[in-house]
């Protein structure tokens, strides 16, 4: 059963968005290729905030990919660049990727937060807004 894998980012500063951008794309190139993944879009919501939904053969193809460059080692700039960090994983019969609301619903209901070194408030109440209904700028990369 493929594994889908929900993240949601807010860089907490102008100026960490330069170097999370070029690495975010990086990491989507990556993702794309990466052994196991059967797909991936992303977007830029409002306030600097990033969502990535990824799906996955198994759970240990998604962690392969964590791990691995660049990936890894961006993970740890994100508990500076980041004040909000959040995710969620679940099993389902389809590859098919969630809507950004099924999305919401999920990271509220069944996700938690990720430590981050500058909480905001809401990461602190684990509050996350909910995304647009049709973001004009998803970016699907497989």
């Amino acid at each position: 059963m493929p594994f889908i894998s929900i993240t949601r980012l807010r860089v907490r500063s102008w100026l960490y968005l330069p170097a999370f951008l070029f690495e975010a794309l990086r990491i989507g190139q990556q993702a794309k290729r990466a052994p196991g993944n059967l797909a991936v879009k992303v977007f830029r919501d409002r306030r600097n905030a990033f969502w990535t939904s990824t799906s996955w053969e198994s759970e240990a193809a998604m962690r392969a990919f964590m791990l691995a460059r660049p990936h890894g080692p961006v993970m740890r700039k994100l508990l500076e660049w980041c004040d909000q960090a959040a995710l969620v994983h679940w099993t389902q019969a389809t590859a098919e990727l969630p809507s950004w609301a099924d999305a919401h619903v999920r990271i509220q209901r069944d996700g938690r937060p990720s430590k981050v070194n500058h909480p905001s408030p809401a990461q602190t109440r684990y509050e996350i807004d909910a995304p647009p209904l049709n973001p004009k700028s998803e970016l699907r990369l497989k």
